[in-house]
């Protein structure tokens, strides 16, 4: 599936693309020097429900990686990651499932090169540090943090053990993100002056569910809910905030250069009143006014907005929209002094506006993406579309897999790195923060300490993963 490159043809053909600044400043090794990137990237899986299978799925694909373990404390996704591997006709993985915290052993193994965290929340902290600092190289999935202290302890990890964490955020590798991604480093939409972007998912029908079937079958979450309603759902009752951020400001911060050569500076965030939970239980056959669960108050409002500002002049709009009624959008714009994109829809070529003041002749009339989104098509989805032809969430996740392997074969940092991940989820606390103030302007850290001024983009410059 993946074509052979040999080191020494792929540097060179890189620093001619401008992609040498990759290499710089470490390679991903640097905390092993033993370590050889030309065997099969051996893997742990941390988290075993549906996220874990996607990512275990496109692995599986793979002949460059061999899946060694899985942990989790439930049985049933244990079984269905071994039915997985059965189907590829793997061996069984190694199963470590004597309690939430038996991910310890799995980490102990010294033939795993590198995990993939895919747990509820609250988990990824204590799991992401303690895999660094065994030495195993990270991919972490997306959310928000829990504290902005967490941010901070992924970063302590990474500057004391040099032990990688990649953000693995699917949403920047979309098709049409990316096209839009190639048309900006063209120079199409000018100086860029906005963004906006966010999570505009309606999960009511994943929020609850009957205990035995995942999507859109019941009212119950917490301790008899199954899957995402048995932990997700707790943090909309306990917590009032961007939950999460990752999906809506990555891209934005890919093409804004946030912590190569700009970076985030304050937020202030504002929160709707709360409906649309207790709205969903009561009007659902298994529900009612009645119901137990109807009694719940939810303190994460329906729609969260959070305003953002950049070192560099921009400003960046983040919306979370997860509890009403609406179709899937992440709603998406990219504004500069010479153009100007909106999507409305799920990242079809079809689905946005798009507007160039000088090319369309002053017309002040949009035009649909699709002509441009074809013509300026990135590089790595002309090379790569077919073999994300059958990958989750319309191919997005064949790319972030296929670069998280391909950087550890190639011994190259991550596009997406610890900084990223830090940035990223410290908005969560920190929008959650400046709601309980009634939206205070609050100050985002520099997780780069500074380093930001002199580090270059790296992410999305050729068509190489």
């Amino acid at each position: 599936m993946n074509p052979n490159v040999t080191r020494r043809n792929f540097l060179s053909t890189t620093a001619a693309a401008g992609f040498g600044a990759l290499i710089l400043p470490n390679s991903l090794f640097s905390y092993n020097a033993n370590f050889q990137t030309d065997k099969k990237v051996r893997l742990g899986f941390i988290a075993m429900g549906y996220r874990g299978q996607a990512h275990l799925e496109e692995m599986l694909k793979r002949d460059d990686v061999e899946i060694v373990a899985f942990a989790d404390p439930d049985p049933r996704m244990f079984a269905m990651g071994q039915k997985l591997m059965a189907k590829f006709n793997r061996q069984p993985a190694q199963e470590y499932a004597n309690g939430d915290y038996d991910f310890r052993n799995l980490l102990k193994d010294p033939t795993i090169d590198a995990v993939i965290i895919a747990s509820p929340w609250e988990w990824h902290k204590i799991q992401g540090v303690e895999a660094m600092y065994a030495k195993k190289i990270v991919g972490m999935e997306v959310c928000g943090a829990m504290t902005l202290d967490d941010c901070w302890e992924y970063v302590k990890a990474y500057e004391e053990t040099k032990v990688p964490i990649m953000m693995m955020e699917n949403v920047c590798y979309r098709r049409d993100v990316m096209a839009i991604l190639n048309m900006v480093r063209k120079g199409m939409f000018g100086e860029l002056i906005h963004g906006q972007g966010g999570y505009e998912h309606d999960l009511r029908g994943v929020l609850f569910n009957d205990g035995q079937t995942a999507y859109n079958s019941g009212v119950e979450f917490g301790a008899k809910g199954f899957s995402e309603a048995k932990w997700r759902t707790n943090h909309y009752v306990n917590r009032n905030g961007e939950l999460y951020p990752t999906h809506g400001l990555g891209p934005v911060a890919v093409m804004f250069d946030i912590n190569r050569g700009n970076r985030l500076l304050r937020l202030s965030s504002f929160s709707s009143k709360s409906r649309g939970l207790t709205k969903y239980i009561e009007e659902h056959p298994k529900g009612g006014k009645d119901h137990p669960n109807a009694k719940v108050k939810f303190q994460q409002g329906d729609i969260v907005t959070t305003q953002i500002q950049c070192a560099n002049g921009e400003t960046i709009l983040l919306t979370h929209d997860t509890s009403l009624q609406r179709p899937y959008n992440l709603g998406f714009r990219v504004q500069g002094t010479d153009g100007i994109w909106q999507d409305f829809g799920w990242g079809d070529n079809n689905q946005g506006f798009i507007y160039f003041e000088k090319l369309m002749k002053h017309s002040h009339r949009w035009d649909n993406t699709e002509k441009w989104l074809q013509e300026y098509d990135h590089p790595l989805w002309q090379r790569y579309a077919k073999d994300a032809e059958n990958s989750g969430h319309g191919g997005m996740d064949f790319f972030v897999d296929n670069s998280f392997i391909e950087c550890i074969k190639r011994n190259i940092e991550f596009p997406l790195d610890v900084y990223d991940l830090a940035t990223w989820y410290a908005i969560t606390p920190l929008s959650e923060k400046s709601i309980k103030k009634n939206g205070q302007v609050v100050d985002i850290p520099d997780f780069t300490k500074g380093a930001w001024q002199t580090r270059k983009p790296v992410f999305g410059f050729d068509g190489a993963f």
